[in-house]
């Protein structure tokens, strides 16, 4: 499925990008800082890993809050996109254009962050292994996600799902994606396996058993980092935030 996912990604790279740019000239930047800044634990010199990057928004606001950055993604025209937010806001961002599953490195990063993207992948537990071991040992991994598409496999959910969304739209709501890509991306969904798991309670039994010492779970961000309209947008799938210290 890999090369599916990137063709899908790939052909939403641009309107991703355009969201990106909105959500950087608003009060989402400040919050999104401190959203990460508030887990580090007084760390300030930090080498982060940005993985499934996208148009680069985290990576740009850690290079802004003084980290080293390296911005990891599948897509090439997501890293494009990425690349040029980067220059316009002046930041110095390693890009590497990878699978987060296959990236192999004797690197070590004192931060990985990744944004809705645990629910993309394929094999999962293997991934967070992957990012276990690229971590230093006071490392942290971050994980901002959402059920998203959860309610493919439970109906109650896919009813309260709709019924939100329409609301939000008569309130102005438009992410960008066409009803195709939202039949394209529902198709991807419904053969990945977090699609089937309730999460965050999957991540915190998973990073348990790979041997993260400590595990802080905000089991609903939404209220920070969201407005109005995409509060109702998306009040079935809050967003949530993982912290696992290493």
């Amino acid at each position: 499925m890999g090369k599916e996912i990137k063709n899908y990604w790939d052909k939403r790279s641009n309107s991703y990008s355009d969201m990106i740019k909105d959500e950087l000239n608003s009060f989402k930047r400040e919050a999104w800082m401190n959203l990460i800044r508030e887990k580090l634990e007084g760390k300030d010199k930090v080498k982060a890993l940005d993985v499934g990057a996208g148009p680069g928004f985290l990576s740009i606001i850690m290079d802004k809050m003084g980290y080293e950055v390296t911005a990891l993604d599948l897509s090439d025209q997501m890293i494009k996109e990425a690349k040029e937010n980067a220059k316009v806001a002046g930041c110095d961002i390693r890009f590497i254009n990878n699978d987060i599953a296959l990236l192999d490195s004797n690197e070590k990063f004192d931060l990985i962050v990744s944004r809705n993207v645990t629910w993309t992948l394929e094999e999962p537990e293997e991934v967070y292994k992957g990012w276990f071991d690229l971590l230093n040992d006071d490392g942290v991994l971050i994980i901002f996600d959402a059920n998203w598409y959860l309610r493919l496999s439970k109906d109650s959910l896919k009813d309260e799902y709709e019924h939100d969304m329409e609301v939000a739209l008569k309130m102005g709501y438009d992410d960008g994606t066409t009803e195709s890509q939202c039949g394209e991306c529902e198709a991807i969904a419904k053969r990945l396996p977090m699609t089937y798991n309730e999460r965050p309670t999957w991540d915190k039994k998973v990073l348990k058993e790979i041997g993260f010492n400590k595990i802080v779970i905000d089991s609903n961000i939404s209220n920070k980092i969201y407005t109005e309209v995409e509060l109702k947008a998306y009040e079935t799938t809050p967003m949530f935030s993982i912290a696992a210290y290493k």
